[in-house]
């Protein structure tokens, strides 16, 4: 039986793959411990809600839980601007669950009259425009703020008369 010495070029490829495979075992992330998180087996369970007052009532805890994430990407907010924590309900960190029927905080009223707001301004009067285009939304004026930046016109221009217009003008 003859051996032979592997050339510089396979000794090469030997070399690569064994880095690569040590890098990638190295940088794999570690199981999590049995209870903690969600896993592919366990999905992440969303409680049934209570206390809705303006969104239906038919909605699932994933429903409601993806809306509110979207008004909390809108308004630049999270979960604890409208809901309280319980300090008779503590997760598995120690620290207090929040309180989503709880009533309390003036930011929730207020979240729920702009729901209102926009689901009355979307069916009163942009659906009503012909290619109205996308709904408003909190994001529409929130821009991610939790307050809307107000609105201020760039100073104006002249540069002589407007241009003509077919149209007649509109009596005052």
């Amino acid at each position: 039986m003859k051996l032979t010495v592997p050339t510089l070029p396979s000794a090469a490829v030997i070399f690569l793959t064994a880095s690569f495979t040590i890098a990638a075992i190295a940088q794999a992330p570690a199981p999590k411990p049995e209870g903690t998180g969600s896993s592919p087996s366990r999905p992440r369970e969303y409680p049934a809600p209570t206390n809705l007052k303006v969104l239906p009532k038919n909605l699932t805890g994933k429903q409601v839980h993806d809306i509110m994430e979207n008004w909390e990407a809108a308004l630049g907010a999270h979960c604890n601007t409208c809901h309280i924590p319980d300090p008779n309900n503590i997760g598995p960190n120690g620290k207090p669950r929040l309180n989503f029927a709880d009533d309390s905080k003036k930011e929730k009223a207020a979240a729920r009259l702009m729901f209102q707001m926009t689901e009355e301004i979307n069916t009163n009067y942009v659906s009503k425009l012909q290619n109205s285009g996308a709904p408003v939304t909190c994001g529409t004026c929130h821009r991610g703020h939790p307050a809307p930046e107000p609105f201020v016109a760039p100073p104006e221009e002249h540069h002589g008369p407007p241009p003509p217009s077919d149209k007649p003008p509109i009596p005052r």
